[in-house]
């Protein structure tokens, strides 16, 4: 049973053993001749899960697990489609069967797997995450003033570079963010205008008291990647000199002066 005409008779004979408990055969066969079972952007498989959640399907039948899918990740998805439906899953050849109590016990097992599966990818992630940014890679996200990305580096745009200096040093004349922000609106100085992996253009308006907070703390600009509290020395150039940059955030030490979190969050 490698073909599937084969698999789809033995679940149609299978529906048809069923005949005692109720059972009725929809009718509609779902196979994806030449697709992967590996991904769930198949045709038939999404008409499947439409019908599912439609409520039109009690019970899906399949000849085994992975001709449904090979994820466990994946499995996990579609079994949350079949619990809002209230519908139920039954592999012919691999006595799994959710319309009975035992194989929802296996099928929690499973989940489980898959949830560790999920847990074990996230940390490896972090870890990576932390590795890389340990040996002073920008690691991605919104692009910061001053700077365009380059593979895992930085790499100075001369302009933007200038605008940084500015608001450094204006901060340090004026000696707040307070002060600071109706300074620099009146020069004009924008926010970094970028444009994301979707096309949509963000930026490119007056920078906000929190962007100003979040330039003027941001260890990027005297070279250094910072990660989980810790500073790494980067791969990319400094803008800040270290005089400029102790400055400050000397005048940060002495005056209190920090941005709320919601201010840090519009970020340059």
């Amino acid at each position: 049973f490698n073909s599937l005409d084969a698999q789809a008779e033995a679940c149609a004979a299978f529906i048809k053993s069923q005949v005692s408990e109720g059972w009725v055969h929809f009718g509609d066969v779902y196979d994806d001749g030449g697709y992967s079972g590996g991904s769930m952007e198949r045709p038939a498989f999404q008409r499947l899960l439409t019908d599912i959640a439609a409520r039109r399907i009690d019970v899906v039948v399949v000849y085994k697990v992975d001709r449904l899918t090979r994820s466990l990740s994946d499995f996990a998805r579609i079994m949350d489609v079949l619990d809002k439906a209230g519908a139920s899953f039954v592999s012919v050849t691999q006595a799994f069967n959710t319309t009975t109590s035992m194989g929802r016990l296996t099928l929690n097992v499973l989940l489980s797997f898959a949830q560790f599966e999920r847990e074990v990818t996230g940390e490896r992630i972090r870890d990576k995450l932390a590795a890389s940014k340990a040996k002073g890679m920008w690691m991605g996200g919104r692009p910061p003033l001053g700077y365009e990305p380059s593979g895992r580096s930085l790499v100075i745009t001369p302009a933007e570079a200038e605008q940084v200096r500015l608001i450094f040093a204006r901060f340090i004349a004026l000696g707040s963010v307070i002060a600071l922000e109706p300074d620099i609106r009146h020069r004009r100085v924008t926010s970094k205008k970028w444009t994301s992996a979707a096309g949509k253009t963000h930026g490119g308006c007056l920078i906000t008291r929190g962007a100003l907070y979040a330039i003027l703390t941001n260890p990027l600009y005297r070279g250094m990647i910072r990660h989980k509290g810790k500073l790494y020395q980067g791969q990319h150039e400094a803008i800040i000199d270290a005089e400029t940059w102790d400055a400050a955030q000397a005048i940060f030490a002495q005056s209190g002066e920090r941005a709320s979190p919601t201010k840090t969050g519009q970020l340059l």
